[in-house]
């Protein structure tokens, strides 16, 4: 939802030569949970406070460590729950609905969140939700792949 690069160029070519795509971090290492929230500290049990994980969360996700995207992911919550999701769910949904996407990767602490995330498989978001998640999110999706590592 929130790292869009590969759409202006990856996407085509491989909708043109029939490639599908293998998506990890659907949950953007644990931000699309809601479980980080504006102007509170970050969880102690969280990957942002794991020392084997830190450096590589600081890398991608830093970027999206700031009070008014966390509001923003905040604003999701109720767009899941209309729709019996979990903001983590809804994450992992929007990747897969994605036709150009054959798989996603999904990181998991637990087999609750495995089970959790793999019913997002089955769902299918319709063209409103779509439109209300980019609404929420209008101003921090990243398209730019100058910013990529």
């Amino acid at each position: 939802m929130l790292w869009r690069v590969i759409e202006t160029d990856v996407i085509p070519t491989c909708q043109r030569e029939g490639l599908g795509q293998v998506v990890w971090s659907p949950v953007a290492q644990g931000i699309l949970t809601g479980k980080y929230l504006p102007g509170k500290p970050v969880p102690a049990q969280s990957r942002a406070n794991s020392s084997a994980g830190k450096p590589f969360f600081d890398k991608l996700v830093r970027r999206w460590m700031h009070d008014d995207v966390l509001t923003a992911i905040q604003k999701l919550e109720p767009i899941a729950r209309s729709i019996d999701l979990t903001l983590a769910q809804l994450a992992v949904a929007w990747v897969l609905h994605n036709d150009n996407v054959s798989s996603a990767i999904i990181g998991a602490s637990t087999p609750q969140q495995i089970q959790e995330n793999a019913y997002a498989a089955d769902v299918k978001l319709q063209p409103e939700i779509l439109n209300q998640i980019d609404e929420v999110l209008h101003g921090f999706i990243e398209y730019d792949s100058s910013k990529t590592g």
